[in-house]
């Protein structure tokens, strides 16, 4: 197998992940998704431009939105969150934050590699820093709590299960490294 990425891709991934997040935030709470949107698609596209196998990547950020459109969904219909932009239906969860989960889909198999066969860990990394980087956009203005305490449980508990799934299809549509032919 080839070996996992490098600290420089590792490094670029991060950097793009975290750039195309930004974006995506403050595009929303300025009633610009659309903008933050492209960037973020921008960021999935580098990654599937530079993975070995692009399929397999693009699979899994697929995976991951349908994943994220699902979760956010369930906390907008609830009543949980709310948001200022990016929203066909008030039910739904808003194209941007479903784009989000497809960019975070691309540090599964890059920088959140160390994840994989620690799915216990994933669950609590999930639940510790899924609602942290929510009440982060909801600092920046890109959603609102309805009532914080029972949305961060919600969030914690929605990441606590979302994570480990998708470290777990990560390692099923890892397009970063590829197999070494078999000598017969």
């Amino acid at each position: 197998m080839k070996p996992p990425p490098t600290p420089s891709i590792r490094f670029a991934n991060l950097a793009v992940s975290q750039l195309a997040w930004f974006a995506a935030v403050l595009g929303a709470a300025r009633h610009m998704p659309l903008w933050g949107t492209a960037c973020v698609l921008a960021g999935i596209g580098w990654h599937l431009a530079v993975s070995a196998r692009p399929r397999r990547e693009a699979c899994l950020v697929g995976l991951a939105m349908l994943i994220g459109f699902a979760t956010e969904s369930v906390h907008t219909a609830t009543g949980q969150v709310t948001y200022p932009s990016g929203q066909f239906d008030p039910r739904l969860a808003p194209y941007w934050i479903v784009a989000l989960w497809g960019l975070f889909a691309i540090a599964l198999n890059v920088t959140l590699r160390w994840l994989r066969h620690r799915l216990w860990l994933a669950a609590l990394l999930g639940a510790v820093a899924g609602p942290l980087a929510f009440a982060s956009g909801v600092r920046l203005g890109a959603a609102q709590f309805v009532d914080a305490p029972p949305a961060l449980f919600a969030l914690a508990l929605g990441w606590a299960i979302s994570l480990p799934t998708l470290v777990w299809l990560s390692i099923r549509f890892d397009g970063v490294t590829v197999p070494e032919p078999a000598h017969g």
